[in-house]
């Protein structure tokens, strides 16, 4: 008798060696190592290379990653004319999922005269490349020049400097690829899952990756973390806190950034960025972001037995660093494009075509045809 479960939660759908989720007990390993030893601790781009080859680098292999990533930085040529072209109001996620996309139509131009398997070669491709297309819309919506590429930075670093037009201070950049590596991978998530569904089909790996990005852009996905700014602007003052809480939990409405479909307890990633948030508040003087945070924090634990997720505190650390607060999701789906090309180079080592049943609840069979005319 097929098992029903609204969601498929709870349905096991695939096995794999990347990373597992463990919601009970809060959580998060990568190919072996919790979370607490990555974060702050290894590069995003040890973390890239984990989820590729299934071991941390050593120095030769991560300086030969590290290369392969910065020479592929370049994008096509009309690539750039259509982030110049692109309505300067567009969701940036758009621009993204359009963008990378549009690199399937250069797939050839991407791999003349390269060796090696070509679904690796393509998501170093689209690894390298995926930061600048967001960060280049967000310049040229501003009518800015569009910097050019460099490749004596790290990921983290690159991405902030072609924002900014400016090469980022060390802190910034630190925290940037903490957040990258606590964002890399997450189990068979939403985004992750359309990825290998698309792929299961033997489609290409931009279009496994263009529907993750689309998958991503949803509020109750990776959009989450903008609607903690909205709500936390929404607040206002830390002195509005409670009575908001109180409002929406009385009419039902959902506190962004609380909770988490799979952990039952604290978010593993949740403590590292709201070290950050703290750290970075401070810095800049302006500390009523964290505060309004740690108060409906406080006030969900009490009342709901919720906790922070990854997006709760995520959010502040991204708006202290001056990121504008449509680019959270894309950041989100720059780290997530590692964890993404991980997941479909898996599913194709040992591929079968997901087909799940439905429900069928419908009217009873035994209905008649009856002529236009006579309904």
């Amino acid at each position: 008798m097929p098992v029903i479960a609204k969601g498929l939660e709870g349905i096991v759908a695939n096995s794999t060696r990347l990373s597992d989720v463990q919601g009970l007990e809060g959580r998060l390993i990568y190919a072996g190592y919790d979370i607490s030893e990555l974060a702050g601790k290894a590069s995003y781009e040890e973390v890239v290379h984990l989820l590729w080859h299934g071991e941390l680098p050593n120095r030769e292999q991560l300086e030969a990653l590290q290369k392969e990533l910065r020479s592929r930085r370049e994008l096509p040529q009309g690539i750039i004319d259509f982030i110049k072209s692109a309505p300067k109001d567009a969701n940036p996620m758009d621009v993204i999922r359009t963008g990378v996309s549009m690199l399937g139509l250069y797939d050839r131009e991407l791999l003349a005269g390269q060796e090696g398997d070509p679904n690796y070669l393509r998501a170093l491709h689209i690894t390298a490349k995926i930061g600048v297309i967001a960060a280049y819309f967000h310049r040229a919506r501003q009518g800015k020049e569009l910097p050019p590429i460099r490749t004596d930075l790290n990921e983290a670093s690159h991405f902030l400097y072609l924002i900014n037009g400016e090469e980022p201070k060390e802190e910034a950049a630190r925290t940037l690829d903490v957040a990258y590596v606590l964002h890399a991978d997450h189990g068979m998530n939403a985004s992750t899952f359309s990825a290998r569904v698309t792929i299961a089909t033997l489609s290409d790996m931009y279009s496994a990756i263009t529907s993750a990005i689309g998958t991503l852009k949803g509020p109750l996905h990776g959009g989450a973390n903008e609607g903690v700014i909205h709500m936390l602007r929404e607040i206002g003052d830390e002195s509005n806190v409670d009575a908001y809480i109180e409002n929406a939990l009385a009419n039902k409405k959902k506190i962004m950034g609380i909770g988490h479909r799979v952990y039952k307890v604290l978010d593993p990633r949740a403590p590292f960025l709201r070290e950050m948030a703290i750290r970075l508040s401070n810095e800049i003087g302006e500390p009523k972001w964290i505060k309004m945070s740690e108060r409906i924090a406080e006030l969900m634990r009490e009342k709901k037995n919720l906790n922070a997720n990854v997006d709760f505190y995520s959010a502040t650390v991204y708006y202290s660093l001056g990121i504008p607060t449509d680019l959270f999701t894309p950041i989100f789906a720059i780290a997530r494009t590692s964890g993404w090309t991980a997941h479909v180079l898996e599913q194709l080592e040992d591929n079968r075509l997901y087909r799940p049943l439905t429900e069928y609840v419908g009217p009873a069979p035994g209905k008649k045809f009856v002529p236009i005319d006579q309904r």
